[in-house]
């Protein structure tokens, strides 16, 4: 039993590590603000909630696990408060690529710049 979960804590630590690899890629490769954006965040939670699952499936311990679930929560709850100011703060400063955008719901804005 001891040597399944240690394998699926590999796993789980291997496969965050994977998709945080990809994030940052993701953030080099790129072209505009909105797609680094994009790449910084989502690949990012998840991969950081890969490396924690697979800490908390190694560690096994009642204390070392509310932790964990703590920093997965706190990821969860700033990703997207940071990613929207970090897009807003693009749109406003005009670094976005308006070529690119599909549709922009902000061009209407009463705040645009």
């Amino acid at each position: 039993m001891s040597t399944a979960l240690d394998v699926l804590a590999a796993v789980l630590l291997i496969s965050g590590a994977a998709l945080a690899l990809a994030a940052s890629v993701g953030v080099l490769r790129f072209p505009d603000v909105l797609s680094r954006m994009h790449a910084a965040t989502k690949p990012q939670v998840l991969g950081m909630l890969l490396v924690l699952a697979g800490a908390a499936v190694r560690l096994r311990t009642s204390v070392d696990v509310w932790m964990l679930v703590l920093t997965g929560a706190f990821q969860l709850m700033t990703a997207p408060v940071a990613a929207h100011l970090v897009g807003r703060l693009a749109y406003r400063t005009r670094h976005v690529r308006t070529d690119l955008l599909v549709c922009d719901e902000l061009a209407d804005a009463p705040d645009r710049p």
